[in-house]
């Protein structure tokens, strides 16, 4: 399959989850929703819109492509193991696209919280186009590649280390996503940010969890915009996470705010248990020193724009790695 064949594969791809007559997407979205309390409708839609209009656009991977010269026009014939995550849906898909686009075979290894999206995913490349029937493998156990993206924890990373660091590789650990706030957004930014925050519960790697403020800052604004999501906390699932988390602040006598489903709390750590938003103050002039480690983006005036985080463009690769360059150079 040549580069133009794949690419017009995904562009396909793309159609079809945005055709509203798609009546068999209707039901796989109905039943990722019932498979995966987490995965809201609108979550879900918020994600396949971000990857059809991102992502599988013919002039986005056109121009994606182009900056990759020595990206081969002919199948490879290279094996590449992939462990999806599943926090968020088909969060796992980019990795896909870049392994096929690069004209290797991916061997997937699918995320037990997210099986019936990704499932279709590959099902209708396979129909798109049957060339791909033999190049998207769906494995349990990842075997005989000749390179492996694997996508998990602090703790899974070890064991990925074990089994795969011998290999060409790139393993991604835990991450989250900061925003540095000088106390003059407007309404529409805080509403944005609010945004970056909650979306899908805020527990993606590119989900705000720490803010930091100026010494003085006036935290109602952004808690009147962050009142938007409430209607989360009618999520079981949330509503125990923000009941104990609730529960713990009370305990321990420790200052906080509350919206009624989302929690502000002062402290350091840039992670943050779900319901939370953990706070910390700078003094102005003098920003944050940031561990860059566990930082996936920063939002803000001197980051990247308010809302824009879990709508990155192909380029904008996790943990800043450029996952094709490394499938193009194997």
């Amino acid at each position: 399959m040549k580069l133009q064949a794949r690419i017009n594969g995904f562009v396909a791809l793309g159609e079809n989850l945005l055709d509203a007559k798609n009546l068999a997407f209707q039901e796989v979205k109905l039943k990722a929703s019932i498979q995966n309390a987490w995965f809201l409708p609108e979550f879900i839609d918020q994600a396949v819109n971000q990857i059809s209009h991102r992502f599988l656009q013919h002039p986005a991977l056109e121009q994606w492509t182009t900056l990759y010269p020595s990206l081969s026009d002919a199948f490879t014939g290279k094996k590449v193991g992939i462990v999806m995550a599943g926090n968020i849906p088909m969060v796992g898909f980019h990795d896909l696209l870049s392994t096929l686009i690069a004209g290797h075979i991916a061997v997937v290894k699918l995320s037990s919280k997210d099986t019936v999206l990704m499932e279709y995913i590959i099902a209708t490349l396979k129909t798109i186009n049957p060339l791909w029937q033999d190049q998207i493998l769906i494995q349990e156990q990842l075997k005989a590649c000749d390179a492996y993206i694997a996508t998990g924890s602090n703790n899974t990373s070890q064991y990925f280390e074990h089994y795969f660091g011998k290999f060409p590789n790139i393993i991604r650990k835990n991450k989250t996503s900061i925003a540095i706030l000088d106390g003059n957004e407007s309404l529409e930014d805080l509403t944005l940010l609010a945004k970056d925050m909650m979306l899908y519960f805020g527990i993606g790697c590119r989900n705000v969890t720490q803010v930091w403020v100026p010494t003085g800052y006036d935290f109602i604004p952004l808690l009147d915009a962050l009142k938007t999501y409430n209607y989360i906390i009618d999520q079981h699932k949330y509503k125990h996470n923000y009941d104990y988390q609730l529960a713990l602040l009370m305990m321990t006598r420790q200052f906080y705010m509350d919206t009624g489903a989302i929690l502000m709390s002062e402290n350091p750590s840039p992670f943050a248990a779900i319901s939370q938003i953990h706070y910390q103050y700078y003094t102005p002039g003098n920003l944050p020193n940031l561990d860059t480690s566990e930082v996936q983006c920063v939002v803000g005036k001197t980051g990247l724009a308010f809302g824009s985080l879990q709508a990155p463009q192909l380029n904008q690769y996790a943990d800043g790695i450029d996952t094709l360059s490394f499938l193009v150079d194997l």
